[in-house]
């Protein structure tokens, strides 16, 4: 009677994940055309607190998840690929907030909504049956240092992908401009502060000069020499002594105010975060060394997946290093972030497609 209870509560829980994990990415599936939509419509305002509510529903849909597959299998639920890809799915929703309420912009939605709802999709949609059962852990993950290293882990890809997705937003806002940001690097708002400026590249059409003539008055008491404007409106000037022409330089235009503030907000927002997310992947890489020195007997001993964490750490730190000791900011650090973000899948997902090496738990051919 007793194992027929059990099996009773185990069903249970098995038909509320499969029902959490499709709730979830049909709720991120809304909240990402709502966010869109907000972009497209920015006079309906009702768009972007529909992308807000779905995103916390989203959010409470995948913890809700977790929490059922950690009662299920009695162990922190970061154990297969099916398993880890809903926790980075709920970290960037979480991380969304964090990066939404310091910038206030409907873009930090409108990028993070659909790389969770891809991630739930593909977790849910595209895995087969046999990885998405909780299964006993594997000897080598039976240890405490599965919740203080995996999930360490998980929550800085999750931060520095928000990060690296603001950047990328940044680089759509900027498109085709001449950006020179020269804001203080911690935000302290260069537009504000009237520090930087935004330019079209191309320029406009010309606009008159101002030279001046000389005249000479004559009068009884001597000659005077005065200078006196003269207003130039053709694009081409012959000077009259040596026929040379030259054209006169047409300032570039400026951007809108509103547009300013919006590639100012991104640029630092990106930069807070992935500065959140940077120490969490060193204490990360910290503690599964440490791990792998009691499991394996060496601290490192350059995995697949160990290199490429290696490689994903110097590529941010390579951003902050620019960020804050070189003043870059605007395009070039984006760029860098945003290349960043290929860096962090092929990390976590990419090395797992080889089916080889110590941190192959994941793989799924």
């Amino acid at each position: 009677m007793d194992t027929v209870s059990l099996n009773l509560a185990s069903l249970t829980l098995a038909d509320l994940e499969s029902w959490l994990d499709n709730a979830s990415f049909a709720v991120l599936f809304v909240t990402m055309l709502a966010y869109w939509g907000g972009l497209a419509f920015e006079n309906v305002k009702i768009l972007p607190v529909i992308g807000g509510a779905g995103m916390a529903i989203g959010n409470l849909c995948l913890a809700a998840l977790l929490t059922a597959r950690w009662i299920e299998g009695g162990y922190f639920p970061l154990s297969n690929l099916y398993e880890s890809l809903f926790f980075i799915a709920w970290g960037i929703t979480a991380m969304h907030f964090v990066a939404e309420r310091m910038s206030g912009s409907r873009w930090v939605g409108a990028v993070t909504s659909p790389v969770a709802m891809g991630i739930s999709a593909f977790a849910a949609l595209t895995l087969p049956d046999a990885m998405q059962v909780s299964e006993p852990l594997v000897p080598a993950l039976k240890s405490n240092w599965l919740m203080m290293h995996v999930s360490v882990m998980l929550l800085s890809y999750s931060a520095l992908m928000v990060g690296a997705l603001i950047a990328i937003a940044f680089l759509i806002v900027t498109r085709g401009q001449a950006v020179e940001l020269k804001g203080s690097s911690v935000g302290t708002g260069g537009f504000r502060n009237r520090k930087y400026q935004l330019k079209k590249a191309e320029p406009v059409s010309p606009q008159p000069t101002v030279s001046t003539e000389k005249m000479t008055l004559s009068s009884s008491g001597g000659t005077a020499v005065l200078e006196a404007p003269a207003m130039l409106t053709t694009a081409v000037i012959t000077t009259a002594n040596a026929g040379v022409k030259t054209e006169p330089k047409t300032p570039a235009t400026v951007l809108s105010p509103q547009r300013l503030t919006l590639a100012d907000t991104l640029d630092n927002i990106s930069y807070r975060i992935i500065g959140l997310g940077f120490p969490l992947l060193t204490i990360g890489i910290i503690a599964g060394a440490v791990w792998a020195n009691e499991a394996w007997g060496s601290y490192w001993s350059w995995d697949p997946k160990e290199t490429w964490a290696l490689i994903t750490w110097l590529v941010f730190a390579a951003y902050l290093h620019a960020r804050i000791t070189k003043g870059w900011q605007g395009r070039r650090p984006a760029i860098l972030a945003a290349s960043g973000f290929v860096v962090v899948w092929i990390c976590y997902l990419g090395v797992n497609l080889l089916g080889k090496g110590l941190h192959s738990y994941g793989w799924f051919f």
